[in-house]
Protein backbone atom coordinates (compact mmCIF):
# COMPACT_ATOMS: atom_id res chain seq x y z
CA UNK A 1 0.00 0.00 0.00
CA UNK A 2 1.33 3.40 -0.76
CA UNK A 3 2.20 6.11 1.51
CA UNK A 4 0.06 8.91 2.05
CA UNK A 5 2.93 11.62 0.70
CA UNK A 6 0.53 14.61 2.34
CA UNK A 7 0.13 13.15 5.69
CA UNK A 8 4.23 12.07 5.73
CA UNK A 9 5.16 14.94 4.91
CA UNK A 10 3.01 16.99 7.64
CA UNK A 11 4.61 14.97 10.00
CA UNK A 12 8.03 16.32 8.86
CA UNK A 13 9.67 13.72 6.56
CA UNK A 14 11.43 14.53 3.56
CA UNK A 15 10.74 13.49 0.08
CA UNK A 16 12.03 13.06 -3.23
CA UNK A 17 10.19 14.93 -5.61
CA UNK A 18 10.93 11.99 -8.21
CA UNK A 19 9.87 9.41 -6.05
CA UNK A 20 6.79 7.44 -7.33
CA UNK A 21 4.43 8.14 -4.45
CA UNK A 22 5.16 11.52 -4.23
CA UNK A 23 4.60 12.24 -8.18
CA UNK A 24 1.29 10.49 -8.16
CA UNK A 25 -0.37 11.83 -5.30
CA UNK A 26 1.54 15.34 -5.20
CA UNK A 27 1.23 15.82 -9.34
CA UNK A 28 -2.35 14.69 -9.26
CA UNK A 29 -3.76 17.42 -6.71
CA UNK A 30 -1.02 19.62 -8.33
CA UNK A 31 -2.71 19.57 -11.74
CA UNK A 32 -6.41 19.23 -10.22
CA UNK A 33 -5.87 22.67 -8.28
CA UNK A 34 -4.02 24.39 -11.54
CA UNK A 35 -7.11 23.27 -13.59
CA UNK A 36 -9.40 24.49 -10.92
CA UNK A 37 -7.72 27.85 -10.74
CA UNK A 38 -7.35 28.30 -14.48
CA UNK A 39 -11.16 28.31 -14.61
CA UNK A 40 -11.83 30.27 -11.35
CA UNK A 41 -9.54 33.03 -12.16
CA UNK A 42 -11.30 32.93 -15.68
CA UNK A 43 -14.43 33.03 -14.49
CA UNK A 44 -16.40 36.25 -14.88
CA UNK A 45 -15.84 38.54 -11.58
CA UNK A 46 -19.50 39.60 -11.25
CA UNK A 47 -20.43 35.52 -11.58
CA UNK A 48 -19.58 34.98 -7.57
CA UNK A 49 -22.30 31.85 -7.44
CA UNK A 50 -20.43 29.81 -9.84
CA UNK A 51 -16.55 31.08 -8.19
CA UNK A 52 -17.89 29.92 -4.93
CA UNK A 53 -18.86 26.60 -6.20
CA UNK A 54 -15.51 26.45 -7.76
CA UNK A 55 -13.44 27.44 -4.77
CA UNK A 56 -15.24 25.24 -2.41
CA UNK A 57 -14.79 22.54 -5.06
CA UNK A 58 -10.67 23.40 -5.11
CA UNK A 59 -10.76 23.36 -1.12
CA UNK A 60 -12.68 20.11 -0.95
CA UNK A 61 -11.42 19.31 2.63
CA UNK A 62 -13.04 22.49 4.46
CA UNK A 63 -16.76 23.72 4.32
CA UNK A 64 -15.86 26.94 3.15
CA UNK A 65 -18.77 29.05 4.86
CA UNK A 66 -19.07 32.46 4.05
CA UNK A 67 -15.47 32.91 2.95
CA UNK A 68 -14.13 34.28 -0.42
CA UNK A 69 -11.13 34.54 -2.07
CA UNK A 70 -10.95 37.04 -4.84
CA UNK A 71 -9.50 35.73 -8.38
CA UNK A 72 -7.05 35.63 -9.44
CA UNK A 73 -5.56 33.33 -7.33
CA UNK A 74 -3.25 30.29 -7.32
CA UNK A 75 -3.50 27.29 -4.50
CA UNK A 76 -1.04 23.99 -5.56
CA UNK A 77 -2.75 21.72 -3.00
CA UNK A 78 -6.04 22.41 -2.12
CA UNK A 79 -6.61 19.37 -0.41
CA UNK A 80 -4.10 20.45 2.00
CA UNK A 81 -6.47 23.73 3.32
CA UNK A 82 -8.58 24.23 5.76
CA UNK A 83 -10.58 27.58 5.86
CA UNK A 84 -12.92 28.56 8.36
CA UNK A 85 -15.67 30.78 8.55
CA UNK A 86 -16.00 34.50 7.05
CA UNK A 87 -12.43 34.05 5.91
CA UNK A 88 -12.02 36.87 3.04
CA UNK A 89 -8.65 37.28 0.72
CA UNK A 90 -7.99 39.81 -2.09
CA UNK A 91 -6.49 39.62 -4.96
CA UNK A 92 -3.33 37.19 -6.08
CA UNK A 93 -2.88 35.03 -2.95
CA UNK A 94 -0.75 32.26 -3.57
CA UNK A 95 -0.56 29.08 -1.19
CA UNK A 96 2.05 26.52 -2.26
CA UNK A 97 -0.02 24.29 0.85
CA UNK A 98 1.85 21.11 0.89
CA UNK A 99 2.49 21.04 4.04
CA UNK A 100 -1.01 22.06 5.42
CA UNK A 101 -2.38 25.64 5.32
CA UNK A 102 -5.18 26.05 8.22
CA UNK A 103 -6.86 29.41 8.66
CA UNK A 104 -9.37 30.32 11.11
CA UNK A 105 -12.23 32.06 11.69
CA UNK A 106 -12.49 35.61 10.55
CA UNK A 107 -9.27 36.19 9.07
CA UNK A 108 -8.65 38.43 6.35
CA UNK A 109 -5.74 38.78 3.65
CA UNK A 110 -4.76 41.93 1.67
CA UNK A 111 -4.01 41.41 -2.00
CA UNK A 112 -0.67 39.50 -3.22
CA UNK A 113 -0.23 37.67 -0.06
CA UNK A 114 1.99 34.25 -0.12
CA UNK A 115 2.14 31.53 2.47
CA UNK A 116 4.50 29.30 1.73
CA UNK A 117 4.58 25.75 3.24
CA UNK A 118 7.27 24.31 1.51
CA UNK A 119 11.17 24.76 1.37
CA UNK A 120 14.02 22.64 -0.80
CA UNK A 121 16.96 20.49 1.24
CA UNK A 122 19.99 22.82 0.18
CA UNK A 123 22.24 19.69 -0.93
CA UNK A 124 19.86 18.03 -3.22
CA UNK A 125 16.67 20.37 -4.38
CA UNK A 126 15.32 17.65 -5.66
CA UNK A 127 14.32 16.79 -1.89
CA UNK A 128 11.36 19.20 -0.27
CA UNK A 129 10.52 19.73 3.52
CA UNK A 130 7.12 21.09 4.58
CA UNK A 131 5.82 23.01 8.10
CA UNK A 132 2.67 24.01 8.08
CA UNK A 133 1.14 27.43 8.43
CA UNK A 134 -1.82 28.54 10.90
CA UNK A 135 -3.40 31.36 10.92
CA UNK A 136 -5.52 32.00 14.43
CA UNK A 137 -8.94 33.69 14.14
CA UNK A 138 -9.64 37.37 13.19
CA UNK A 139 -5.84 37.73 12.12
CA UNK A 140 -5.40 40.76 9.59
CA UNK A 141 -2.55 40.18 7.35
CA UNK A 142 -1.84 42.95 5.06
CA UNK A 143 -1.08 43.52 1.41
CA UNK A 144 2.67 41.65 -0.01
CA UNK A 145 2.97 39.73 3.12
CA UNK A 146 4.97 36.40 2.49
CA UNK A 147 4.36 33.52 5.78
CA UNK A 148 7.13 31.51 5.63
CA UNK A 149 7.10 27.06 6.42
CA UNK A 150 6.21 26.74 10.07
CA UNK A 151 4.82 29.97 10.84
CA UNK A 152 1.60 30.52 13.58
CA UNK A 153 0.24 33.93 13.14
CA UNK A 154 -1.72 34.72 16.63
CA UNK A 155 -5.08 35.29 17.38
CA UNK A 156 -6.15 39.16 16.47
CA UNK A 157 -2.90 39.69 15.04
CA UNK A 158 -1.45 41.76 12.72
CA UNK A 159 0.88 41.75 10.23
CA UNK A 160 1.96 44.86 7.67
CA UNK A 161 2.34 44.92 4.57
CA UNK A 162 5.60 43.49 3.07
CA UNK A 163 6.05 41.94 5.68
CA UNK A 164 8.58 38.37 5.76
CA UNK A 165 7.08 36.15 8.35
CA UNK A 166 9.69 33.95 9.23
CA UNK A 167 8.71 33.52 13.16
CA UNK A 168 5.60 33.16 15.30
CA UNK A 169 3.36 36.15 15.76
CA UNK A 170 1.77 36.08 19.22
CA UNK A 171 -1.96 36.83 19.75
CA UNK A 172 -2.95 40.46 19.50
CA UNK A 173 0.16 41.52 18.31
CA UNK A 174 1.15 43.42 15.50
CA UNK A 175 4.44 42.84 13.29
CA UNK A 176 6.15 44.50 10.61
CA UNK A 177 9.59 44.45 8.54
CA UNK A 178 11.91 41.89 6.80
CA UNK A 179 12.22 39.95 8.78
CA UNK A 180 8.99 40.70 10.50
CA UNK A 181 9.16 41.64 14.20
CA UNK A 182 6.90 42.01 16.97
CA UNK A 183 6.34 45.81 17.09
CA UNK A 184 3.36 46.68 19.46
CA UNK A 185 0.92 44.51 21.63
CA UNK A 186 -2.59 45.56 20.90
CA UNK A 187 -4.95 46.13 23.37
Amino acid sequence: MPINVFEEMRKGAACDIRQEDYVEQVHSELNRCASLCQEINATDVNDKESILKQEKELLSNTEFTDSYFTPPFQIDCGNRVFVGKNVFANHNLTMMSLGTITIEDGVMLGPEVGLFTVNHEPKNIRTVMTKEIHIKKNAWIGARVSILPGVTIGENAIVGTGAVVTKDVPDNCMAVGVPAKVVKKLD
